[in-house]
C-alpha cells in the first residue's frame, strides 16, 4: 500500500508549484507563490494565462497544479 504522508503532499505541491512559478516565467509572466496558494481567483488567473501557451510543459504543469490546489 502507497501512503503518503501530509507533509510529503505539502513538499509534492509546493514541487508543483515551483516548476510552475519557472515556466511562467520563462514565457515572461511572474507568480507570487504565496499570493498562488491562498488566493483562488489569482490562482485561476494564472492557471487560465498557462493554458493558453504554446508551450506543453506549461499547460501540463497548470494542469498538475490544478488538481494539487483543487481547481
Amino acid at each position: 500500500m502507497n501512503c503518503v504522508t501530509a507533509h510529503e503532499q505539502h513538499v509534492l505541491e509546493l514541487v508543483d508549484i515551483i516548476d510552475f512559478k519557472w515556466l511562467m516565467a520563462h514565457e515572461g509572466h511572474h507568480v507570487h507563490v504565496e499570493r498562488l496558494q491562498s488566493d483562488r481567483e489569482y490562482a485561476s488567473q494564472c492557471l487560465h494565462q498557462a493554458d493558453q501557451s504554446t508551450v506543453g510543459a506549461l499547460r501540463q504543469a497548470a494542469k498538475r497544479l490544478a488538481r494539487s490546489l483543487s481547481l
